[in-house]
């Protein structure tokens, strides 16, 4: 898992994120073309994704803290497709939530349902990363 301090976004900032720092991010979320398209799969959810590698990657890892099973981020549409009709279609949207990854961001391509459920997981992780680290600092 890699080491980040992703930071934790309030329930405003994921609607109206601050600045995006990262240019990579940057661009994919402005682009959002297949190029820049990722995929989380999370337990049963398969989400499609947007933003640079390296954010894309902490977001997985973030949201893993809250699986039962292995997270994975794959860039080509999945072998079983999206199983939610409404987040295959999600992507064509606009106004999707922007969450913030340390200085990047990650854009959600998903259903409302599947977006709150990501946004929450994240935030969740946020907290289970917070306890770990707090853990292994009061045993030093």
């Amino acid at each position: 898992m890699p080491s980040g301090d992703a930071t934790r976004s309030s329930p405003d900032e994921v609607q109206h994120p601050p600045p995006i720092q990262c240019e990579a991010c940057e661009s994919a979320l402005q682009n959002r073309d297949g190029h820049t398209l990722s995929f989380l799969l999370l337990d049963r959810l398969t989400v499609p994704v947007v933003g640079c590698d390296d954010h894309v990657t902490e977001f997985a890892s973030v949201c893993g803290l809250t699986a039962t099973d292995r997270t994975d981020v794959i860039d080509h549409p999945p072998a079983g497709g999206i199983r939610c009709p409404s987040c295959q279609l999600a992507r064509y949207d606009i106004g999707h939530p922007v969450v913030s990854v340390q200085d990047g961001a990650v854009g959600i391509l998903a259903c409302q349902d599947h977006q709150a459920e990501l946004v929450d997981r994240f935030h969740e992780g946020l907290d289970t990363q917070e306890q770990l680290t707090a853990s292994l600092d009061t045993s030093r």
